[in-house]
C-alpha cells in the first residue's frame, strides 16, 4: 500500500510518539510505507524540526547499517514552568490540609492528564540517560513511576514493606525511617530488577529522605547503577536531609495548622 506524504508523516510521528527511546531503522519505515529511504529522511527531518520548535522533544540519529532515529521525550522550559506554578498554586489549597499537617494529594495523583504531564516533565530531565529502569515505593508513587516509565520506555519496579506472596523470592534490607527514626524494612522481588541496571528513582513526596536512601542502598543490593533521584513534592522544614543530590518539582516550605497556611513554591527541577 503506498502512502501519501501527509498519511505517512502522521503515521511516523505516532509511531516515534508511541515508542519514545526506541531506535528504529530507516529501513523498517521505508518498508512500513513503500518509500525510498530519501523520502523517509526527509520525513524525519520535518519531524525532528516540528519536534524541537513545540517543546515536544528531538528525534536523534544513529548513523551505521544498524543505525536508525529514536524519539526523546522534551519539553520547553516556559511550559515546564508555567505547569508548576499552576500546580504549587492548586496545593496551595488550606483545604488539602489533613490532621498531622499532612497534604491531601491523592486528587492530583489520581488524575490522568495532570500525572502524565508530570510524567513528562520528569521523563524530559533523563530522557539522554540511558535510564533503563524505573523503581519506586509502594503506593503513592506507584502513578507518577508509570507516567516517567512510559515517556521513557522501560520498566517500573516498586519496592515494598511487606512480602507477597506473587512476587516470588525477594531482597529486604533494614532502613531508618528519616522523620520518624524508627527502623523499618523494604523489600524487592528478585526477578523484577537485572543486576547492574541504571535505574531512576521516582517518589511522590519525601521529608527527610530516608526512604529515598533505603531504595538507594536496596540498589546496591542488586549491583544497579542510580541515575537519579526525582520527587514531586519535597518538604523543606527538615533539620537534616539523608539525601544531597535529588531533584524535586515543588517545595514545601511552610505548613501551618492552626492557621490553615501551606506555603508552597518550585523545587529546584527548573535549576537542572
Amino acid at each position: 500500500m503506498k502512502f501519501k506524504r501527509s498519511e505517512r508523516l502522521i503515521d511516523m510521528t505516532n509511531y516515534l510518539l508511541a515508542h519514545p527511546g526506541r531506535l528504529v531503522s530507516l529501513t523498517f519505515f521505508a518498508e512500513r510505507y513503500s518509500s525510498a529511504k530519501s523520502s523517509i529522511s526527509e520525513d524525519l527531518t520535518i519531524i525532528k524540526d516540528t519536534f524541537e520548535q513545540r517543546g515536544i522533544g528531538t528525534l536523534t540519529t544513529v548513523p551505521g547499517a544498524a543505525g536508525g532515529v529514536k524519539y526523546l521525550v522534551g519539553i520547553k522550559s516556559d511550559e515546564a514552568t508555567a505547569f508548576i506554578d499552576h500546580l504549587c498554586s492548586i496545593i496551595a489549597s488550606p483545604e488539602r490540609l489533613l490532621p498531622g499537617g499532612y497534604l491531601y494529594m491523592t486528587d492530583i495523583l489520581g488524575h490522568p492528564e495532570t500525572v502524565n504531564m508530570i510524567g513528562r516533565i520528569i521523563a524530559a530531565a533523563y530522557a539522554d540517560k540511558q535510564v533503563e529502569v524505573i523503581m519506586t515505593m509502594a503506593t503513592k508513587g506507584i502513578p507518577l513511576a508509570y507516567a516517567v516509565a512510559n515517556y521513557l520506555n522501560v520498566p517500573v519496579v516498586i519496592v515494598r514493606r511487606d512480602n507477597k506472596v506473587t512476587e516470588g523470592p525477594t531482597v529486604s534490607i533494614n532502613y531508618v525511617s528519616g522523620s520518624s527514626k524508627r527502623i523499618q524494612t523494604m523489600v524487592l522481588s528478585k526477578r523484577s530488577l537485572e543486576e547492574g541496571s541504571n535505574v531512576l528513582i521516582v517518589d511522590d513526596f519525601m521529608k527527610a529522605g530516608g526512604t529515598v536512601k533505603g531504595m538507594v542502598s536496596l540498589l546496591d543490593e542488586f549491583k544497579a547503577t542510580l541515575a537519579g533521584i526525582t520527587v514531586f513534592v519535597e518538604s523543606e522544614e527538615i533539620e537534616e536531609r539523608l539525601i544531597d543530590q535529588f531533584v524535586s518539582l515543588i517545595k514545601l516550605t511552610e505548613v501551618d495548622e492552626r492557621d490553615k497556611i501551606i506555603s508552597v513554591s518550585r523545587g529546584n527541577y527548573l535549576n537542572n
